[in-house]
């Protein structure tokens, strides 16, 4: 389980998978919220809605712990190479529904 969902928040950051709209269809929860680093509140839609380039991130002291049988907790520190560094602690919330794990909340502040 850890290696698993360790491996899917690492999914959300490359640009192969973050912008292919059938596999974020599959990955977040219908009902997905975040609340970004920028402070701004997303919603599934908004995030498939989403294109871009790739992100050279770095993700630092990545944690899992599971926090009921079918929920989980992942943690950890990005760290975004955009017009210099930018650091954030960030936490995202699995649910495990219908034989897979999907990202129902994520969040992101700024350090």
């Amino acid at each position: 389980m850890e290696q698993q969902l360790s491996s899917l928040e690492e999914s959300l950051w490359r640009a192969e998978t973050r912008f292919d709209r059938q596999y974020m269809d599959a990955v977040l929860a219908a009902d997905f919220t975040e609340f970004g680093r920028s402070g701004r509140r997303y919603d599934r839609n908004a995030i498939l809605a989403m294109a871009g380039d790739s992100i050279d991130a770095r993700l630092q002291d990545l944690a899992v712990s599971l926090v009921a049988p079918s929920v989980a907790l992942v943690t950890y520190v990005s760290e975004v190479d955009h017009d210099g560094v930018q650091r954030a602690n960030r936490s995202s919330v699995w649910v495990h529904r219908d034989g897979a794990w999907q990202l129902r909340f994520h969040q992101g502040t700024s350090v």
